[in-house]
């Protein structure tokens, strides 16, 4: 029977996988143009939707309080880690839900969405270098397994791609044109695509230490 903490990993994969899938759909230029800029905005919108489940997830398997003076270095860094993520995928759920009203609603600030999308990108950064160091330091987590090295610089590379099409996405005030739509486009497919295989891993190593495999 699976242990508590092995159901939360898999929910957490589950959580960011299907996440992924969908900002990987909604960035694919031949999808956008098929099902027009409403769905398509609302594809991004649900998918920010379950990254943020994912992270409030990922945040309670970290700890449910701000670790003390007492707590070790490696797992204060991986609950702060998984708390600026928390704050991350919130900023998606703004920003991808201003695309959605400006999809609506046309007459609506073009570039609305940007601000939050950079603070996000910007916050899964952090996050994804803190993971990182947490887990060069894994022996000292309280539970080793909750995030291996490859889950978390895989995770790191999707934070930076994401960052990638942040900037890409940034509507020039004069023109209203996105700077790339290529880079945005490029940063958020290759990015969710690594967030995927993140989430594959750890809900694999979630079966894999169920009692009874």
């Amino acid at each position: 029977m699976m242990t508590e903490r092995s159901l939360r990993l898999r929910r957490e994969a589950w959580a960011f996988g299907v996440g992924s899938l969908l900002f990987m759909l909604g960035a694919v230029p031949f999808y956008a143009s098929a099902v027009g800029p409403v769905a398509d905005a609302l594809t991004f919108f649900v998918s920010s939707i379950f990254f943020t489940l994912g992270g409030a997830i990922q945040l309670a398997l970290s700890g449910r309080r701000v670790p003390g003076r007492d707590t070790g270095t490696a797992d204060r860094l991986d609950w702060w880690s998984a708390a600026v993520q928390s704050v991350g995928t919130i900023a998606f759920n703004v920003s991808t839900a201003a695309v959605l009203a400006t999809a609506l609603d046309p007459a609506t600030k073009v570039g609305s969405g940007w601000r939050p999308d950079a603070f996000g990108s910007v916050a899964f950064l952090v996050s994804g270098v803190l993971a990182v160091i947490a887990t060069t330091d894994r022996d000292r987590l309280w539970d080793p397994r909750a995030r291996t090295w490859r889950c978390s610089w895989i995770g790191l590379a999707g934070c930076v791609l994401f960052g990638i099409s942040a900037v890409g996405a940034y509507v020039i005030p004069s023109t209203g044109d996105l700077v790339s739509m290529f880079w945005a486009n490029f940063g958020t497919l290759t990015g969710a695509a690594c967030f995927f295989a993140a989430a594959v891993l750890s809900r694999r190593e979630a079966a894999a230490e169920a009692p009874g495999r």
